[in-house]
């Protein structure tokens, strides 16, 4: 007899474990130093100083953290966020929760909001008993997806393609989906495709919570990488509307990203104070309190700009030189943000259909270049017959300067080896 939850066996598995089947018979090109270019893990240096306040503070690993973490860390990132998206006052008490990570945070706050009507009624009709929705883009994030399916509810896919600019079409949803919806994932800027929300977009998604009633979470963790503009978060969005209470809003941040400290597993959920104080609840069970090194940590990462707007410089970098040597060969578009080139694949790696195979052309990098890339069909998943993600590759800008050219040259290389072997074929 299987004890254990019923709702695991419907987890796909994730997006890097696909990969390591698809390549688990390829072996990589000998020739060629292994460049990483799949895993959106931030490569440049963290901060010295951040690292500093936590070593000087290991011995308060002796302690016990609170769940909702020290005040002082509350303080600092409601100054942060009114700092960076104009916000006239964020209450450190009530609209801010120190997380272990926005992944932990994704998922947790997933179960603590989705509510299985038949838990709440007594009624058993086929409207009351239906699984409850959770809307979020195509492709995706895959922590929103598990989370959705452990919770007991239902996603609902909205594609995000080149035809809407990778941000999903809102108003197409019919009214009978938002009927059901408890809550909808954005990714702004968005994991792959580097696309961000306007405050249009926003307000419209705004004005359907109002009428629906759904919670709205907003996964910002890549809202520091941009170039010219910040990009429009959704308390900032809110703010703009005259909504300071943050009404079904919640906000993802991390320092991750925007400050080279993936391993420090620190971040924070914002927002409605209602919703908030229900998940501190959830998380006082959960056992997801962030150790006080880490909190105080991050507190000398918040408080600094400098090292952020040189995280910065030198993605801009990369970015420019991927667009000045491969911009034209790879059809590539530059991102509104973040640090991914989402690409299309060439026609060089094209299926007997004659579309783009993106499996086709990870394998190939991996095989003669050494070059881990990510197939994009593996964030994606397949609706009405349409896959958003197949015939993209996700290219993660986090090596080196140095790593970076050196890819350049080898996707090159290869390009030309196939459109020789094409031409002789």
């Amino acid at each position: 007899m299987n004890m254990m939850n019923h709702k695991l066996a419907d987890l796909h598995p994730y997006p890097f474990a696909k990969m390591a089947t698809l390549l688990a018979n390829s072996a990589p090109a000998v020739d060629f130093k292994e460049i990483k270019l799949g895993i959106g893990e931030p490569k440049h240096a963290p901060p010295a100083f951040v690292l500093d306040v936590l070593t000087e503070n290991l011995d308060k690993i002796a302690h016990y953290p609170t769940t909702n973490g020290l005040f002082e860390l509350r303080q600092t990132i409601a100054h942060w966020l009114e700092r960076r998206f104009m916000l006239h006052h964020v209450n450190p008490n009530s609209q801010v929760l120190p997380v272990m990570g926005t992944r932990e945070a994704i998922f947790s706050s997933v179960q603590a909001i989705i509510n299985l009507p038949s838990e709440t009624t007594g009624i058993k009709s086929a409207a009351a008993t239906a699984k409850p929705l959770i809307v979020m883009p195509n492709p995706f994030y895959q922590i929103y997806e598990g989370a959705a399916l452990l919770a007991g509810a239902e996603p609902y896919f909205i594609a995000c393609t080149a035809e809407n600019n990778f941000k999903g079409d809102y108003r197409s949803v019919p009214a009978q989906v938002w009927e059901h919806t408890q809550l909808v994932f954005v990714c702004s800027p968005n994991n792959p495709t580097g696309a961000v929300m306007s405050f249009e977009d926003w307000e419209d998604l705004i004005r359907l919570s109002d009428q629906y009633g759904f919670v709205i979470a907003s996964d910002e963790c890549y809202s520091e990488l941009y170039f010219d503009t910040p990009p429009v978060g959704l308390l900032q969005a809110c703010a703009m509307l005259g909504r300071h209470d943050f009404k079904n809003c919640l906000v993802f941040h991390s320092l991750s990203k925007r400050s080279n400290l993936p391993g420090l597993r620190s971040g924070f959920v914002a927002g409605d104070a209602q919703v908030l104080a229900q998940y501190l609840q959830y998380r006082t069970y959960h056992g997801c309190a962030m150790p006080i090194p880490h909190q105080l940590a991050s507190i000398a990462a918040w408080q600094d700009e400098n090292h952020v707007r040189e995280n910065r410089r030198l993605y801009a970098e990369k970015f420019a030189l991927w667009m000045a040597e491969l911009g034209d060969t790879l059809a590539l578009t530059m991102p509104d943000a973040g640090f991914y080139l989402w690409v299309r694949v060439p026609a060089a790696f094209s299926n007997a259909a004659g579309e783009g195979d993106d499996e086709a052309f990870v394998r190939a990098l991996f095989e003669q270049v050494n070059i881990h890339a990510l197939a994009g069909r593996y964030l994606s998943r397949e609706v009405d017959g349409i896959n958003p993600g197949k015939g993209y590759v996700r290219i993660a800008l986090v090596a080196s300067i140095e790593e970076n050219q050196e890819a350049i040259s080898r996707i090159k290389s290869l390009l030309a080896m196939r459109a020789t072997s094409d031409t002789t074929a």
